[in-house]
């Protein structure tokens, strides 16, 4: 069994109770529509005096209470197939999105944001249709095998001719499955596709608005527009030559069924009534238009089920189960290296020891490795070889929990999590102290609810997001990380934050990524990086004396 055959299995366990509820409702509508012909069929024969003994007005009861049956049975289905698809659909992207906020960063990274959304919102929607198209896939072979086994029963002459029919249909479906799975598999690619592209042209609208090339990226956003025209052509031309060759088979079948049944009528070895439910027994079985639609919502589930995979099948960050001891955040990186997916090296068998404590400020030219620096120090990236010890402890050996309480990162472009600026700030504590450490609580509360103003209703400037944002980092106890954090900020607001970063009441170790000469004057040490290594690492003022340091400051 493949990957997305397993996770197909779990989507129709998902559905719980439903699934099974569904195969017996829907299994109780196949057998009053199968016991229909055959009633109906009884009832002719009353009518026409073929079966003296028995009254027509005697099997109207009958004949109600199998519509009957019919219809209410027709509508609990459509009920349970929505609620059961519902289900599954709500586990899968509960499933797909825990396992996408728990890869690595980097992992996470090799697939789109639009590509991600298009599998989250499209094809885990497909996959979630698992557990109803299950239950038609097992029923769907129900109303053929019933109709064979009752054409046999009325004359093993029109059975023998129904299976004929049945191995002809066979033939011609043969090559169903497999030329739509390709069809619809490369439909959903190339929808990813543009959705990855369309995202990333939203995210930068201002710059192409300001750079007037609008009219290339739409021609960039829309060129897998002809791979999705063509694999959509392709899916509906295989169901257009599935639906064109049914709909010549089942009527010469119907026909086939209806001579062999008229020479039995005319034999005397078949009566008006079995002829009439042989006709219908013949068109019911033979019906291609639920088993072509089946086949396809089974493709389409088995496609959205590989695309969610795609995902699924890359590793999570695992963690340990260890706490920290007692300490300040002694932070020491051995030996670390870091490579890109080329095999470039990007760090280089760094080692540093920042006391517990102490604020730090890295610096160094562009590309000389800062910001993976400062994710690796607090595992937002995992080195190729050597190890990052926090206190003693690696950092793969922490909990979940003991890591996220220890360290905090802040951003130049935070992102703001939470309905209210109060979840944004850190939920489950009060966020006035670190939103004055931040210098953003003066601008909260002006806002009309203060703490409590949903995040939509605010608008703010990018220096006032990423002040929300360094507040949040700093509910860190150990270890608060700032990447390019204060680069937004105004002279002012900085010198404020500074202050903050530098009381002697903070005990954490900070580690600051930035250009600032202030900042790197401020702080107990500089780390000097150069081309994924470090150079150098003393006081600001020791280093200031080398004229390539103070480069770094005016590049």
């Amino acid at each position: 069994m493949t990957s997305a055959d397993r996770l197909l299995v779990r989507a129709v366990r998902a559905a719980g109770w439903w699934t099974p509820a569904l195969l017996v409702v829907t299994l109780l509508g196949v057998a009053a529509e199968l016991a229909l012909p055959a009633v109906l069929g009884r009832a002719v024969d009353a009518a026409v005096g073929a079966a003296p003994a028995s009254s027509p007005y005697g099997w109207l009861p009958v004949v109600v209470g199998l519509v009957a049956v019919i219809v209410v049975t027709d509508a609990l289905r459509d009920y349970g197939t929505g609620t059961a698809a519902a289900r599954s659909t709500a586990a899968l992207r509960h499933l797909l999105v825990r396992h996408i906020f728990a890869l690595d960063p980097r992992r996470a990274a090799r697939h789109p944001v639009g590509d991600l959304v298009g599998r989250l919102v499209g094809q885990v929607a497909d996959a979630g249709q698992a557990a109803p198209t299950a239950v038609l896939a097992v029923t769907a072979t129900v109303p053929p095998l019933g109709s064979l086994v009752a054409l046999t029963l009325i004359d093993p002459w029109l059975g023998l001719t129904f299976v004929v029919g049945l191995v002809v249909l066979g033939v011609l479906l043969r090559t169903f499955v497999a030329d739509a799975s390709a069809a619809v598999a490369g439909y959903q690619q190339s929808q990813g596709n543009l959705a990855g592209r369309l995202v990333e042209a939203l995210a930068g609208a201002r710059t192409i608005a300001a750079a007037g090339t609008a009219e290339k990226e739409v021609a960039r956003i829309l060129e897998p527009v002809g791979a999705l025209r063509q694999h959509g052509a392709r899916t509906w031309a295989v169901l257009a030559r599935a639906a064109a060759r049914g709909a010549v088979v089942s009527p010469l079948l119907q026909v086939a069924v209806v001579a062999v049944g008229g020479l039995a009528l005319a034999a005397g070895r078949l009566s008006p009534g079995e002829l009439l439910a042989a006709v219908q027994y013949a068109a019911l079985g033979a019906g291609l238009g639920a088993v072509v639609s089946t086949l396809n919502k089974l493709v389409r589930a088995r496609a959205g089920c590989r695309r969610a995979v795609d995902v699924l099948g890359e590793p999570v960050r695992r963690f340990g189960t260890r706490v920290l001891p007692p300490g300040r955040g002694d932070l020491r990186l051995c030996g670390v290296t870091v490579r890109a997916d080329d095999g470039r090296v990007l760090l280089d068998r760094v080692d540093l020891h920042v006391p517990g404590g102490a604020l730090v400020a890295v610096v160094g030219p562009s590309g000389s490795g800062k910001s993976l620096l400062a994710a690796v120090a607090g595992r937002l990236r995992d080195p190729d070889e050597g190890q990052v010890r926090l206190d003693g402890v690696p950092l793969p050996e922490l909990s979940h929990t003991a890591l996220h309480t220890a360290v905090g990162y802040g951003f130049e472009r935070p992102v703001l999590v939470g309905e209210t600026v109060r979840e944004a700030v850190g939920y489950g504590m009060d966020p006035v102290p670190v939103a004055r450490a931040a210098a953003i609580h003066d601008f909260v509360e002006r806002l009309p609810a203060r703490y409590d103003t949903p995040l939509a209703d605010v608008a703010m400037s990018g220096g006032e997001r990423q002040r929300l944002g360094l507040a949040r980092a700093m509910r860190a106890d150990r270890l608060l990380i700032l990447d390019d954090a204060l680069s937004s900020l105004d002279t002012v607001t900085a010198y404020r934050v500074g202050r903050a970063l530098t009381a002697a009441a903070d005990r954490r170790t900070r580690l600051v990524v930035g250009y600032r000469v202030p900042t790197a004057a401020a702080a107990d040490l500089v780390v000097w990086l150069d081309g994924g290594r470090v150079r150098a690492v003393g006081p600001h003022l020791l280093l200031w004396a080398d004229p390539a340091y103070r480069a770094v400051f005016r590049s």
